[in-house]
């Protein structure tokens, strides 16, 4: 399928690029229910590195799914929340714990 203005024409495509990663699907599910500092959100997510983690923020952000807010403090405190776009992704992100619900129970 072509491009139309920069996004793929297939729209399953274009939620793909959106959130189609590991760690910016899970970053995701750990912002719905409210802002999280980065510690936070490493601690929740787990394996992921200090570097991958902030390159994701930084990617969502850009793409206008995640806001960061810095304090002037020191040290620093920076918040992550979810802007209106990203908690739009609230349906599909409860599908995807339906389903995967679904398919542990089958496969016990």
């Amino acid at each position: 399928m072509q491009e139309i203005g920069g996004l793929p024409a297939c729209p399953v495509e274009t939620t793909l690029m959106m959130i189609g990663d590991k760690w910016k699907i899970l970053i995701l599910r750990d912002l719905m229910p409210g802002t999280k500092r980065f510690g936070e959100l490493k601690k929740s997510i787990g394996s992921v590195s200090q570097k991958v983690l902030t390159a994701q923020l930084r990617d969502m952000e850009d793409k206008g799914l995640v806001s960061r807010k810095v304090y002037a403090e020191v040290p620093p405190r920076v918040e992550y929340s979810l802007t209106e776009l990203g908690k739009s992704l609230f349906p599909i992100l409860d599908a995807m714990r339906v389903w995967g619900e679904s398919y542990k129970a089958q496969s016990k």
